[in-house]
């Protein structure tokens, strides 16, 4: 019963990082924080890279800590959502930035409705070049309007 627990709350984390990511994006990303952000939007610099990579390192820290808290301070829920968090990562480090932005040359040939869809919804939130007017998508779960056959 413990293990279905721990599951339930790594998948429960999983799922909510979207949220929290399409909240991130939108609020604080093409917020406050735009100055961050802005970088990737405007490929004005030669560099791999990027300030909006800063955002990365704000949420792998935020999984250090419930690891920290699971492994020192034995609060066993802090493994289960730092694994969540991690999983998220890595997962959405490999869709946009492998996939969609192609920052390694992999996994270029993928032609499916799926990929094609997240590749369109992409392009529409890329196609605001400022601040404002970003439209803001789930980065694994856009809108079902994106996945069209044709």
């Amino acid at each position: 019963m413990q293990t279905l627990i721990w599951i339930l709350v790594f998948l429960t984390t999983f799922c909510l990082m979207e949220f929290m990511a399409w909240f991130t994006h939108k609020y604080v990303m093409h917020g406050f924080l735009w100055s961050l952000h802005r970088d990737h939007h405007h490929k004005d610099h030669g560099s791999w890279w990027e300030r909006n990579d800063f955002f990365f390192i704000f949420y792998a820290l935020v999984s250090i800590g419930c690891f920290l808290l699971w492994r020192y301070e034995d609060v066993w829920i802090g493994l289960p959502i730092g694994l969540g968090i991690f999983a998220y990562g890595m997962t959405y480090f490999m869709v946009h930035d492998i996939f969609i932005h192609q920052r390694f040359k992999i996994f270029r040939d993928a032609n499916n409705w799926y990929s094609k869809g997240l590749r369109r919804a992409h392009k529409i939130h890329h196609k605001h070049l400022e601040k404002e007017e970003g439209e803001c998508f789930g980065m694994l779960l856009p809108p079902i309007k994106f996945f069209k056959t044709k």
